[in-house]
C-alpha cells in the first residue's frame, strides 16, 4: 500500500558524545540548540545479569554510524557506511560473550557481495551481522564478534565499515535500538546510538550520482520565499479550508459582555448546541444558555430545508443588529458552520483564554458565508500498528481534523509491527499481538523493531534505558521540531493497545464531531502480528484444547513458499486456504461493529487491507508451497494470484455482511478482480513507476475511487532532505506545497519531476490515462492524507509531520473552488502560506481541543513544523524572510548564545544564525548563513 522502502536507506554516524543533527545547510546547529552530554548513568537499572557489572554497561557503550559514500553504486544497489563502537564501560568486549542487536531498515549486504570494485568484508574485520530473530524475518538484526575479533578494551573504540542496501540521507534512516546481551542472559542492556550526516558532502546526502535534488540552504530558502512575502489576511482570507462565497462587510457583531450568551438550535441539534457551547466557553468568560426561541439570541443553529443544498453545506451569517445565525439542512452542516465560527473568534482571544485567563466578549466581523465541500469523502490515515498512539493523542487529533472539516479517520490499527485492538475471546492478540520485547524466540511477545518496543518503560525485557526522553535525547529536552536523538533510543510506542472502553470512547468522540471512523484490518499480507498471536494461541492450547488452537489459527505450518515483503518479513502473511482465517476475520469484524453499535457511532466502511504482497517469480510465491492450499478443493487448481482473489471474494461478504462498504489499497483489483461496491485507495503513483494514473482508470470504468497518492499525500515521508528532517522519502519529499498543490482531478499537471529532481520532458504523460469527462469527476469520492506510524515515535511527532501538511489536504478536499490547473496555484499558494503565518499557525499555538466531558489532559498549542528561515548576507547586510510571513525571525552572531529579533536588512560580520519563533515561542531548527 504505501510505504515501500525502496529508495530508503539508512546508514549510521558519529557517537553519542557527537552532536547529531545538521540543520539545512549543512553545519552543526549552534551549541546551545543542540549540544548535549552523556546523560547521567546512575538512575540505570542494574538488572539480574551474572556477568561483568551490567549496571554501568547501558549508558556506557555507544554505538554509532556515518554514511561514507552512497555513490559508490552508478545505480544505488548499495552504500558504504562506518559503524563506530565507543566502548567506556569496564567490560572487556573480546571474542566471545556478547551480542548486540539492532533494528535497521537496510539489509546489510553479506560477505563477499556487492560489485568488482566493493566487497562486504565484515568477517575480516572480525564481525557477523545477521537476522537477530529465530524467524530471521523483518528489521531485527544481531552483530557479533568471530574468533578473530579483535578486543575493544574500555576506553577504547572501533570503526568498522560496511556496506547496506541503496543508500542513506536523513538521520532518522540510523539504525536504532541498540541493546547488549551478555553471555546466556535474558535481560538485554540499552545501549546509546545516534547518526550523523553532513549535509554539506554531496557523499552523504546524494542517494546516488543521478540525485539531482539539492539540500536546502539559509539562501536557497531566501529565493524561494521571496515571490511570497507581502501578502494580507483578513476575515475572509483568514479561514482554511476556504469558503465557497464570502462577503465581509463593514460593521462587527461582540459576542458576550452583556450578561449570558444565550444560544437557539434546532430540535435535533443537542449535540451541536453543546460543542458550540463548549467551544465558547474556552474563551469566553460568561455564561452560555440556552433558549428555546429565536428571539433575542446571540447565535441560532437553525435546520432550515431552504438552507444551501447538502448534507455538510451551510451558511454563516453575523450581523451587527442580529448576532451569528448558522443554518444548514444537516446537523453536519451546522457543525461545520460552527467551525467556521471559531476561526472568526480573535485569535487574542484564544491566547488570553491560555495564558492571562478569558475574556468577558470579543468582536466578531460582520460577515456572510455560503459553503460546501468538494468532496464528500476528506480524510487522514493515521497508523497505530508500527507505533502506538494512545487515544487521548487520538481524540487531540480528531478534534484537530475536525475543526478543518476532515470528516473521515482511516484509523490503521493492525500491522506486522503490532496488532492494537482488544478483542474479546481472542486475548491474546492483545497479551502477545500487541507487545514488542527483547524475545529472539518470540515466545511471549514480538521482537523488537523499527527501535522500539515497550518506550522507555520496563517489561520489554531491556534493562538501561534512559529514565526520560530528556536523557535518551542525550542529555538536552527533545522538542521534536525535526530529528532527536531519543528517536533512536527507545523512544517510541511499540508496545500498547486500546481496550473495548478505549476504542468506544474513540468512536463516540468522533462521531460527535461527524467524523467517520474506518478500521482497517490489513489482510493478507502486513498481518505478522496477528499470524504470531494466533501461533502463541496455538501453543497455549495445542495440549489441552485441540479446538481452541486451532479455531483461529492464520497459517499452515508445512507451508514451504517463500517471499518477502519490502518491509523484510518472510512469515507475515495470512493463508487463504485454512477455513480458520475466515473464522478469525469474522470475529474480529463482529466485534469492530459491536463497538460501533455500544456508542450508536455508524460503520459506513471498514478498510480490508490488500497490500504490498511481493511479486511472484520463479524464487517467490505466496502460498503455492502449501499443502493445505493445494488440498483444500477450492484452491488447489489456482495459481497464487487465483488464491489471493479467492481470499478477497471471501473477504468482501464477511465485511458487507456488517453493513458497511469495503475499501482498500488498489492492489486488490490490480490482477483484474471484479468486487462489486469495492471502494479502491489507489496510492501507488510514484512519477515514473508505471501506475500514475491507475485512479483515473477506475474513475473512467465508473467505479467509485478515494485517492490517496503517496507522491503528495503521504504526510510521513520527510518535508525534504535536510538531514534533520524525519521520516522516509521512497516516494517523494513531501511538504505542505506538495499536500496544497495537489490537483485531484489533474494530477499529471503537477507531475514535473521525478523524486530524484529530474524535469521530465513535454508530454511525457501524454500516454497516460486522464479523467475523460467532467462527468467522471463524481467518481472521485475524495482524497486523504496519510500517515504511517514507522517514524511517529512520538505525540509531537504526530503533530509535527500533520501540521501543516494536513491544511493542504483539508484545502483540496473541501474547497469547492479549487484550481484547476498547474498555473493557477502560484497565487492560491501565496495566499495560503500568508494565511498560515498571519491566522492558522497563531490560532494553532493556542489550541486546545473541545472537550465536553472533561476527557483530555489540560493541553495547550501543536506541534506544527516551524519552517527555518531563508537567508543570506548581501555586502554586509543580514536579509531573511519566511515562507509563512507573519511569524517572527530571529539571528545570532555569537553562535547561538544569544538571538536577537530580526526586523529588517541589519549589518552583521562573522558567523550568522537565524531561526523562526512561533506565537507561543516555539523555535525552528537555527540555520547557518554561509
Amino acid at each position: 500500500m504505501r510505504r515501500s522502502l525502496l529508495g530508503i536507506s539508512i546508514i549510521l554516524a558519529s557517537s553519542w558524545m557527537m552532536m547529531a543533527g545538521c540543520d539545512d545547510d549543512g553545519g552543526n546547529n549552534p551549541p546551545p540548540a543542540n549540544d548535549g552530554g552523556k546523560p547521567d548513568s546512575s538512575t540505570v537499572d542494574a538488572g539480574t545479569d551474572s556477568g561483568p557489572d551490567a549496571s554501568a554497561l547501558g549508558p556506557n557503550i555507544s554505538i554509532s554510524f556515518r554514511p561514507i559514500d552512497n555513490t559508490i553504486s552508478a545505480g544505488g544497489a548499495f552504500f558504504s557506511g562506518e559503524l563506530t563502537i565507543q566502548n567506556d564501560s569496564d567490560l572487556l568486549l573480546d571474542t566471545t560473550g556478547w551480542k548486540i542487536y539492532f533494528s535497521f531498515v537496510r539489509g546489510i549486504l553479506p560477505d563477499g557481495k556487492a560489485d568488482d570494485a566493493y566487497t562486504q568484508d565484515l568477517a575480516k574485520q572480525g564481525l557477523k551481522i545477521s537476522h537477530g530473530d529465530k524467524a530471521q524475518s523483518g528489521d531485527y538484526f544481531v552483530m557479533e564478534p568471530l574468533a578473530n575479533f579483535t578486543p575493544i578494551a574500555p576506553g577504547k573504540s572501533r570503526n568498522i565499515t560496511l556496506l547496506a542496501e541503496n543508500w542513506a540521507i536523513v538521520n532518522t534512516d540510523g539504525p536504532a535500538g541498540f541493546h547488549l546481551v551478555l553471555g546466556s542472559s535474558d535481560t538485554a542492556w540499552a545501549l546509546k546510538s545516534t547518526t550523523v550526516i553532513d549535509a554539506t558532502d554531496p557523499k552523504q546526502t546524494k542517494r546516488f550520482p543521478g540525485d539531482h535534488v539539492p539540500v536546502p540552504t539559509a539562501q536557497s530558502r531566501y529565493q524561494e520565499n521571496t515571490p511570497l512575502q507581502g501578502g494580507t489576511v483578513n476575515a475572509a482570507t483568514g479561514l482554511l479550508p476556504t469558503p465557497q462565497s464570502v462577503n465581509v462587510g463593514t460593521g462587527q457583531y461582540t459576542l458576550g459582555g452583556g450578561g449570558a450568551i444565550t444560544v437557539y438550535a434546532s430540535a435535533g441539534l443537542d449535540g451541536e448546541k453543546a460543542f458550540l457551547k463548549a467551544a465558547l466557553g474556552d474563551v469566553i468568560s460568561g455564561a452560555i444558555t440556552d433558549k428555546a426561541d429565536q428571539a433575542n439570541t446571540a447565535v441560532r443553529l437553525v435546520l432550515d430545508p431552504a438552507a444551501p443544498a447538502g448534507d455538510e453545506s451551510y451558511s454563516l451569517a453575523i450581523a451587527p443588529a442580529n448576532g451569528v445565525e448558522i443554518r444548514a439542512r444537516k446537523a453536519a452542516g451546522i457543525f461545520y458552520g460552527i467551525q467556521t465560527l471559531r476561526q472568526l473568534v480573535p485569535t487574542g482571544a484564544y491566547q488570553d483564554a491560555a495564558t492571562s485567563g478569558k475574556r468577558a466578549s470579543f468582536v466578531l466581523p460582520e460577515i456572510t458565508i455560503s459553503d460546501k465541500p468538494l468532496f464528500a469523502y476528506r480524510g487522514m490515515t493515521l497508523d497505530v500498528g508500527r507505533h502506538f498512539q494512545s487515544k487521548d493523542t487520538v481524540k487531540k487529533l480528531l478534534d484537530l481534523l475536525a475543526a478543518h472539516k476532515i470528516n473521515k479517520f482511516h484509523f490503521h490499527i493492525t500491522d506486522d509491527e503490532g496488532w492494537r485492538l482488544e478483542i474479546p475471546d481472542i486475548p491474546e492478540l492483545t497479551s502477545f499481538g500487541a507487545n514488542r520485547g527483547f524475545d529472539v524466540n518470540e515466545t511471549n511477545t514480538l521482537h523488537a523493531a523499527m527501535g522500539s518496543s515497550n518506550d522507555l518503560g520496563s517489561g520489554d525485557g531491556i534493562s538501561g534505558k534512559a529514565a526520560n526522553p530528556a536523557e535518551a535525547n542525550g542529555g538536552k529536552a527533545a522538542v521534536f521540531q525535526g530529528f532527536e536523538k531519543a528517536s533512536l533510543n527507545f523512544v517510541g510506542k511499540g508496545s500498547g493497545y486500546y481496550t473495548t472502553k478505549d476504542f468506544e470512547e474513540i468512536l463516540r468522540y468522533a462521531a460527535e464531531r461527524h467524523i467517520d471512523v474506518i478500521p482497517e484490518i490489513d489482510v493478507p499480507g502486513h498481518a505478522r502480528a496477528a499470524v504470531k498471536a494466533m501461533e502463541y494461541r496455538y501453543r497455549k492450547f495445542a495440549s489441552s484444547d485441540a479446538t481452541k488452537a486451532t479455531q483461529y489459527r492464520l497459517v499452515d505450518p508445512d507451508d514451504k513458499s517463500t517471499h518477502k515483503s519490502v518491509q523484510g518479513y518472510t512469515d507475515n502473511f495470512v493463508n487463504p486456504c485454512l477455513p480458520s482465517s475466515y473464522a478469525f476475520l469474522a470475529k474480529v469484524v463482529k466485534e469492530v461493529k459491536a463497538r460501533f453499535d455500544a456508542v450508536g457511532a455508524p460503520l459506513t466502511m471498514i478498510h480490508g487491507g490488500g497490500d504490498e504482497l511481493p511479486g511472484l517469480s520463479a524464487t517467490v510465491t505466496w502460498w503455492k508451497g502449501s499443502p493445505l492450499c493445494q488440498s483444500n478443493p477450492d484452491t488447489k487448481n489456482l495459481d497464487d494470484t487465483g488464491i489471493k482473489d479467492y481470499f478477497f471474494k471471501k473477504w468482501q461478504p464477511i465485511i458487507t455482511a456488517t453493513g458497511a462498504t469495503m475499501t482498500g489499497w488498489d492492489d486488490i483489483i490490480h490482477s483484474g478482480l471484479v468486487l462489486p461496491g469495492f471502494i479502491p485507495m489507489p496510492w501507488s503513483n510514484v512519477w515514473g513507476w508505471g501506475r500514475e494514473d491507475d485512479a483515473y482508470k477506475y474513475a473512467n470504468n465508473d467505479q467509485t475511487v478515494i485517492l490517496a497518492h503517496a507522491t503528495n499525500l503521504y504526510m510521513d515521508l520527510a518535508y525534504n532532505n535536510d538531514p534533520d528532517e524525519p521520516g522516509y522519502y521512497w516516494a517523494n519529499f513531501v511538504d505542505e506545497s506538495k499536500t496544497f498543490n495537489y490537483l485531484p482531478f489533474n494530477i499529471f499537471d503537477i507531475a514535473t519531476h521525478s523524486r530524484m529532481g529530474d524535469a521530465f520532458p513535454a508530454g511525457e504523460w501524454n500516454n497516460k490515462v486522464h479523467l475523460t469527462d467532467a462527468s467522471k469527476r463524481a467518481n472521485i469520492l475524495g482524497m486523504q492524507g496519510l500517515l504511517w506510524g514507522e517514524n511517529l515515535k512520538s505525540p509531537e511527532l504526530v503533530e509535527y509531520f500533520a501540521f501543516p501538511k494536513i491544511l493542504g489536504v483539508a484545502e483540496r478536499a473541501w474547497n469547492f473552488n479549487t484550481p484547476e490547473t498547474a498555473n493557477a496555484l502560484p497565487p492560491a499558494w501565496k495566499q495560503f502560506v500568508t494565511t498560515l503565518g498571519q491566522a492558522e499557525l497563531p490560532r494553532l499555538d493556542y489550541y486546545h481541543p473541545v472537550d465536553l466531558r472533561g476527557e483530555l489532559p489540560k493541553t495547550t498549542g501543536v506541534n506544527y513544523r516551524v519552517p527555518l528561515p531563508g537567508a543570506k548576507i548581501d555586502n554586509g547586510q543580514l536579509l531573511a524572510n519566511l515562507r509563512y510571513p507573519g511569524l517572527a525571525i530571529e539571528y545570532s552572531t555569537d553562535n547561538g548564545t544569544t538571538f536577537k529579533p530580526y526586523t529588517a536588512p541589519t549589518a552583521v560580520s562573522g558567523t550568522v544564525w537565524v531561526r523562526t519563533k512561533s506565537p507561543n515561542g516555539h523555535y525552528s531548527r537555527a540555520a547557518k548563513v554561509n
